[in-house]
């Protein structure tokens, strides 16, 4: 336990590398970005085709432990005018592409997707592949919140080649849902599992959150004993992220009211303890599979691969976002679009692609992203070719040094292998690697603490 106090330091999530807070002070222009997307596009669409992360960002109420970007209204007007401006997004990318977009993967996050009609839904999903071939195995999927997922939302987008759902659950307890003003209960998730199965969808995510205010392992245990019974094909399992400077909303409690350090860590223990005896598979971080999924797969096969919409095991290396605060990326730079609804409006009618940041990637930007990816989806990497090595990951090296002390990882002269005791402190051992965090650590603290 001793370790969960020496690594327990604010850090990054490594959905990307470089990390937002480190990208270049100067976002790429408008031509540099769409030359990045087209080279992007030329080298790969015909062989690996594009990935589509699509945010929706409304929410009728204010989950407080919340770190997404939402705007939360009941006023449903709002849904055909933000789908209008993500149709008219599409149709300034598609000015960029010199040929068909294939389409491999589709992700519709939030927000709640499912605050929109099933006929929004379906007009957005049509106007997209309108002028597009989708892949026969494309994978698409959308986040959903239980209490709005009517039959007709699975349906229709079941029609439309969604066949993977994920369900925002965090926790069962009531008074931990109350103080997180997410109250559901597990009659209305049985309910939506139950018709999306029987619909056909193959695969059922459960997200999950530990160390969030007033949970204890007596109501960790029965949370887990109530996702069991209904035997999601996956399970993301989050550490909360406690970044009140950031989102204001969780200021409803404080951190008095929050599990730390051993007792946090003990919440996740017991429950990868409870999935192991349900037949579920660590993969990745935080993520568990039973080995009918394709994610478990992925793993076998060594294909899993991680981006902005999280673990995935289809591989594109362009990555287009559409929405307000979406992030883009081309394996070769990555830009952000601005962040409120009415800057989004206002660039789109400009006919703009609505990016406001971004990063061009540097040579050495691109060996540690790999070594990172690497970490973070296989627990292991080398650098034993000259394509893999920089004068960054002999710095790493040395901090790494502590890490073999402490048993994490077995180091050698041409890479690392992480100990799957050691799983918890994977994102430290990223942080190794994180050049551009070692040249200018934060002041203040701008990431959540790992553990």
């Amino acid at each position: 336990m001793g370790l969960i106090k020496k690594y327990n330091v604010a850090g990054p999530r490594y959905t990307s590398y470089p990390t937002v807070p480190y990208w270049n002070p100067t976002p790429p222009s408008i031509d540099e970005w769409k030359n990045s997307v087209k080279f992007s596009f030329d080298e790969t669409n015909k062989s690996n085709g594009i990935s589509l992360y699509i945010h929706l960002p409304f929410c009728e109420s204010l989950c407080t432990y919340c770190g997404c970007n939402t705007r939360i209204t009941v006023n449903h007007k709002v849904e055909n005018t933000y789908i209008d401006a993500l149709l008219n997004e599409w149709n300034l990318y598609l000015e960029v592409f010199v040929d068909t977009p294939r389409i491999k993967e589709i992700h519709l996050g939030g927000g709640t997707p499912t605050f929109f009609s099933p006929l929004n839904l379906k007009r957005l999903i049509e106007g997209i592949k309108l002028n597009a071939i989708v892949f026969d195995d494309a994978e698409f999927s959308f986040e959903a919140h239980p209490n709005n997922t009517t039959t007709a939302h699975l349906q229709t987008l079941y029609t439309l080649g969604f066949k993977r759902l994920s369900l925002g659950i965090q926790d069962f307890d009531p008074k931990v849902q109350e103080i997180v003003n997410r109250v559901q209960s597990f009659e209305s998730v049985q309910k939506v599992v139950n018709e999306a199965r029987q619909i056909g969808f193959t695969s059922i995510n459960f997200d999950l959150i530990y160390g969030l205010p007033l949970q204890t392992r007596k109501s960790v245990i029965d949370t887990i004993n109530k996702v069991n019974l209904l035997k999601p094909d996956r399970i993301a399992f989050y550490s909360y992220a406690h970044v009140p400077w950031v989102k204001p909303g969780q200021r409803k409690f404080t951190e008095k009211d929050l599990p730390v350090n051993e007792e946090k860590r003990a919440l996740y223990e017991i429950g990868k303890e409870k999935f192991s005896e349900s037949g579920y598979v660590e993969v990745g971080m935080d993520h568990f599979a039973l080995k009918t999924d394709s994610l478990f797969q992925a793993v076998e096969s060594g294909s899993i691969h991680r981006n902005f919409m999280g673990y995935t095991h289809s591989y594109t290396k362009l990555m287009i976002g559409l929405g307000v605060s979406s992030i883009s990326d081309t394996w070769n730079a990555f830009a952000q679009n601005v962040k409120t609804v009415e800057q989004y409006y206002e660039l789109i009618n400009k006919n703009q692609i609505p990016i406001f940041k971004g990063h061009l990637l540097s040579d050495e930007d691109l060996i540690l992203r790999k070594h990172i990816l690497n970490i973070i989806c296989k627990f292991k990497t080398s650098w034993d070719s000259a394509e893999q090595q920089c004068q960054a990951v002999d710095d790493a090296m040395v901090r790494l040094i502590e890490m073999e002390k402490d048993n994490l990882i077995e180091l050698r002269p041409s890479g690392l292998t992480v100990k799957k005791s050691a799983r918890p402190f994977v994102r430290n051992i990223c942080m190794a690697f994180d050049a551009k965090l070692w040249i200018n650590l934060p002041q203040s603290q701008i990431f959540s603490s790992i553990i």
